[in-house]
């Protein structure tokens, strides 16, 4: 099946396009196979970016999207939303971290601008092989199991139990308290340990 990719490349501010020639990756990606709409843009993480990745969605009929930006810490879930409300599965996106990985990192403009297209190209390659994904929610048992009845084990214990949850607390020695409870007397207060 041919893919339908969009490829955003962002400016951000001056943080990427002072290092990176972010016309010449927007234009290299346009002829990487799959890609039918390559921008670069100021700030692709602003709304009218995120509106810009929308209408393409829309109007170009994408079904894969790369984003060549920041790392995906900062914005992945924002452009996940974004998809998802074009109307795309949110999880046919790949993300180039072209700021830390490349801008931050490289002071030669050409080197930079290189690795940035390699990133692009891999993360175009690697979306083209996506396939949807679906949100599932499934029942947790809140019951807690805590192995081991030692100061750490029976604090443990303790808290999730004052939470409201069931706590099974498990010992294989014939006593609670580990190494704190052998001891005679605990510093600085010299109180019984037990």
């Amino acid at each position: 099946m041919e893919r339908r990719i969009g490829v955003y490349v962002c400016h951000c501010g001056a943080n990427i396009a002072a290092t990176i020639d972010v016309e010449q990756v927007a234009e290299f990606a346009r002829g990487l196979d799959g890609v039918v709409v390559a921008r670069e843009y100021k700030f692709v993480c602003s709304d009218p970016g995120q509106e810009l990745i929308k209408n393409d969605i829309k109007e170009q009929n994408l079904d894969r999207v790369v984003i060549a930006s920041c790392s995906p810490r900062l914005h992945e879930l924002t452009f996940r939303r974004t998809m998802a409300s074009a109307g795309l599965n949110p999880y046919l996106m790949e993300m180039a971290n072209i700021r830390e990985q490349v801008a931050w990192v490289t002071e030669d403009r050409e080197l930079a601008t290189l690795k940035a297209k390699a990133l692009v190209n891999a993360a175009v390659k690697k979306v083209s092989y996506y396939q949807p994904l679906e949100t599932k929610e499934v029942p947790v048992n809140p019951n807690t199991l805590v192995v081991g009845a030692g100061i750490a084990g029976i604090q443990a214990a303790i808290e999730i139990a004052n939470s409201g949850n069931l706590v099974y607390l498990v010992e294989r020695e014939p006593s609670i308290g580990g190494h704190m409870a052998q001891l005679d007397k605990t510093f600085p207060t010299l109180d019984c340990s037990a």
